[in-house]
């Protein structure tokens, strides 16, 4: 799988005139609370005169900003000042800048309170990190891959190598995590997803479609089901209202072309209440990887679009999709080495397109008492997954999985305000629709399924602040089932309370202390579910849900406007985890590789825990630099069949990373990313039973954590200038991933012995391969234009 990280792409830059031109920046500033428009609230670029007040829609215009990084201030009477930092103004166009301010609670005249920079909410005090879309889309190392973006946020890391994107938050497994755009759930956010997990070697999201995004590591909101270890939350933007606009992104490993503007907006409009950003992406993976000869081919597309239409000021609609079509093919190198050998018998053969879709209404009552949020959704998982002994002819299948999951969703959301108690309640309902053929010949499991079930749940919450609102509590509950376990409809079983706690120690807010505690549960995967045994029965039909306890606490110091220091101490307690009963391993371990996760007979007897310290330092966009540093040291380990505690594949110990940025004049920036894990568990190969079934690779699970890999590390570094012209704007990022050539670590890989020529040596023999040098420095050229 090394072949995933090494190619690279020569280029040369080129050069052009620089074009000082000025722009307009436009946006909407409401009150956080009620989403009700603010009229009058002033917005300034800092530092100079230029500003703007909101009309009677609580919208502004400023005109002539320079196309500089920018930082923008919406300020209004008895609200706290917000600071919006690193806005990049550009001459092919600004998206909305949009700022939605909290209500101040100091009552002296004269006082300008400024808001946390940092997002913070009652139910979710801590553990909580938010990238503005200029991060994203400048993040060095990321090839503008949200995935793996959020793959340097404290607490995250990502799987044994660093090539894919899987998302490990504090020692859990990558299934542990839910994600949701603009409120609509998706099952997986990347290509040749993992499935029963999420993670896969490439992301599917478009990061020119996002506004932000949210991760939330502990103290997890009551309206979010089936989560264990983090909530990613991808807010779009709408398109423009105004007129249309496009954005051409080429970079390491495929294009993409976005585009959006008003729709129904008519001549005397100077905006429409109707707006659409849609996207497509094509790889050029598969061609690069046949020009340099590499033993497979990945080739995908995807497609993103939101609809937004604003019925009145009290009621919108969003329609909002994603999908992709991906497949995992096989190449045939011209010359012979064992690695590419080994490489070309072991991969998979994957088909595989998913597709997910939702409707939103959201409803603002006209007493400004709370709101209504309804979504509608469907989302499908088609995966044609095969391991054939005979890659190259593709004949002599010994494991085979075509399977679909369909799930249509209604979840209801309401929020009411009482006083100074925010009140949230709600309900989700799912019809799971899961069908399966699979044969597979290493463990004699073959069987076929068609799974329909109902799946439920409701929450409730409450918040509020008091003593001068310097105390934050937040208490709540939900609690799931399901038609189709055993136990599935005793939902007082997921009975999952939370409560969480913040104090501001000081007048000035600088200083404070925040904790939560909570339970949560997972319904297992429905490859598990799904399962049956050789007499037709579905084995796992007494499987529990997941269950994982949290307990954190933590302090947060504000250095200044724009910069913070934490320190956060966590432990998980996991019970009821599955463990397989094939290979006594808990399912915790597994989901990151190429696999189908937990398509055999399993148990509820796994326990876990995870436990640690997160130290971090955040600066936003302020005197031409930004920057997260974070250090985290924990434990993470399960048991198996035995009962026996081991060090998951997960426990890497040391996790540091860092990622900054320095903007130099004429709009050129650097920004730079470094990471640093810990020596990671692995099982080894039985060599015995791997020959037996080659090229099936089986491991000793019950030997994880006798060995370790080398510690990994690696330094990005990313380049960019920006031209404005006229009427576009040229963006060109030169990026060195793993510029110090450090020697990415991977488990050993095996093959079967074989002459200098390939001749297979009879009797056969397994083999370890030479370790493979992965130190090489890849250069990648991108090209972003905004028209």
């Amino acid at each position: 799988m090394n072949y995933l990280i090494r190619f690279c792409i020569v280029s040369v830059l080129g050069f052009s005139p620089i074009f000082l031109i000025a722009q307009n920046l436009s946006g909407t500033v409401k009150d956080a609370k009620t989403g009700e428009p603010l009229i009058g609230a002033t917005v300034k670029v800092e530092g100079t005169e230029l500003g703007s007040i909101t009309d009677v829609d609580g919208r502004y215009m400023i005109k002539d900003i320079p196309t500089e990084t920018q930082t923008i201030v919406a300020s209004y009477v008895g609200y706290n000042t917000r600071k919006r930092f690193g806005v990049v103004i550009r001459s092919g166009g600004n998206p909305d800048l949009n700022f939605e301010l909290e209500e101040s609670v100091s009552e002296l005249q004269d006082v300008v309170v400024t808001a946390n920079p940092f997002e913070k909410l009652e139910e979710t005090p801590l553990s909580i990190q938010r990238l503005s879309r200029e991060e994203v889309a400048t993040y060095p190392g990321g090839n503008n891959d949200i995935a793996r973006v959020v793959q340097s946020l404290p607490g995250v890391s990502g799987s044994i190598g660093g090539f894919r994107n899987d998302v490990i938050i504090r020692g859990g497994a990558p299934n542990e995590n839910v994600y949701y755009l603009d409120g609509v759930e998706i099952p997986n956010i990347n290509h040749f997803a993992t499935q029963g997990s999420a993670g896969g070697p490439v992301g599917m999201l478009n990061v020119s479609f996002f506004e932000g995004v949210t991760l939330t590591a502990s103290a997890f909101g009551a309206q979010y089901d089936n989560v264990l270890s983090g909530v990613l939350q991808f807010d779009q933007r709408n398109g423009n209202a105004r007129e249309l606009k496009t954005n051409i992104r080429v970079g390491a490993s495929e294009a993409a072309l976005t585009m959006e503007g008003p729709l129904f907006k008519g001549k005397d409009n100077e905006e429409s209440k109707t707006t659409f950003i849609a996207s497509a992406r094509r790889s050029y993976l598969q061609f690069l990887f046949q020009l340099i000869d590499l033993p497979i081919l990945p080739d995908y597309w995807d497609y993103q679009y939101k609809l937004s239409h604003e019925i009145d000021k009290y009621n919108e609609l969003i329609f909002t999709g994603i999908g992709s079509i991906d497949n995992f093919g096989i190449n045939v190198p011209e010359e012979f080495s064992p690695e590419q050998q080994a490489t070309l018998e072991q991969v998979p053969v994957i088909n595989q397109w998913t597709t997910t879709s939702g409707l939103t209404w959201k409803k603002r009552f006209k007493d400004n008492s709370g709101y209504l949020n309804t979504t509608l959704s469907t989302n499908i998982l088609n995966n044609d997954f095969t391991r054939f002994r005979d890659n190259v002819n593709q004949t002599d299948p010994y494991f085979d999985n075509q399977s679909q999951e369909w799930e249509t969703r209604l979840r209801l959301n309401m929020t009411k305000f009482a006083g100074n108690w925010v009140l949230n309640a709600g309900l989700v309902g799912i019809n799971a629709d899961y069908s399966n053929t699979t044969r597979n010949l290493v463990d004699g499991f073959i069987y076929s399924t068609d799974l329909n079930f109902f799946r439920y749940g409701i929450h409730g919450q409450a918040s509020t602040k008091i003593g001068d609102e310097r105390l934050g509590i937040s208490a709540g509950f939900r609690m799931d089932g399901n038609t189709f376990t055993t136990t599935g409809n005793e939902i007082f079983r997921t009975f999952s309370p939370r409560l969480a706690i913040s104090y501001q120690l000081d007048a000035d807010r600088k200083w404070s202390l925040n904790a939560s505690a909570g339970r949560y549960y997972k319904i297992a995967p429905y490859t598990i579910l799904g399962f049956r045994n050789q007499t037709g029965s579905y084995e796992n039909e007494d499987i529990d849900y997941i269950q994982s306890d949290h307990l954190v606490a933590g302090v947060e110091y504000l250095l200044n406007p724009s910069a913070r220091i934490t320190v956060e101490g966590f432990y998980k307690k996991y019970s009821d985890y599955p463990v397989s009963l094939s290979t006594g391993v808990s399912l915790a371990n597994l989901g990151g590789g190429f696999e189908v996760l937990g398509n055999e007979p399993v148990a509820s007897i796994g326990e876990g825990e995870t436990y640690g310290v997160e130290f971090l330092f955040q600066q936003k966009f302020t005197k031409n630099f930004y920057g997260i540093l974070a250090y985290t040291y924990y434990y993470s380990q399960f048991t198996g069949l035995d009962g026996k505690y081991r060090p998951s594949v997960w426990d890497n110990r040391h996790l540091l990373t860092f990622t900054g940025g320095y903007q130099f004049g004429n709009n050129w920036e650097i920004g730079v990313r470094t990471r640093y894990l810990g020596s990671t568990p692995f099982a080894p190969v039985d060599r015995d039973a791997t020959l037996a079934n080659y090229p099936e690779i089986l491991l000793e699970y019950d030997q994880l954590g006798a060995t370790r890999l080398d510690p990994f590390n690696q330094t990005d570094i990313r380049l960019d200038k920006k031209w404005n012209f006229k009427n576009f704007t040229l963006n060109l990022f030169l990026e060195f991933q793993n510029v110090l050539a450090s020697n990415i670590p991977s488990p050993p890989e095996f093959g079967l012995a074989r002459t200098d020529d390939g001749t297979l040596i009879e009797p056969r023999q397994l083999v370890q391969i030479e370790d493979i040098d992965n130190s090489a420095t890849l250069p990648i050229l991108g090209v972003v234009i905004d028209f």
